[in-house]
């Protein structure tokens, strides 16, 4: 992506997770992070593209963030809360 300008790099991580029960009928939870790929990496916590994964906001990389940050605002920890909120209900509980 050399000479692509900051305003052509943007990147999201998603993630979806879904729950089918034996009937059939699913419950689906979608969780997306917003940001950017970063002129160069920076920041050792985290994997795979977490070091280039640059969040504007917060003038960042993903890797620069502690794992409790990364927590609150991942693409993965969307999904689980979303699908934690309708689970109780879709299992008829």
């Amino acid at each position: 992506m050399q000479g692509v300008p900051p305003e052509k790099r943007a990147a999201a991580f998603v993630c979806v997770m879904l729950c089918r029960r034996p009937d059939g009928v699913e419950l689906v939870a979608r969780g997306r992070l917003e940001g950017r790929i970063a002129l160069a990496p920076a920041g050792h916590n985290g994997f795979g593209y977490d070091p280039v994964f640059w969040l504007p906001e917060r003038e960042l990389t993903v890797a620069q963030l502690s794992a409790t940050e990364k927590n609150a605002i991942s693409h993965r920890g969307q999904a689980l809360g979303r699908l934690a909120q309708g689970l109780k209900e879709f299992l008829g509980g």
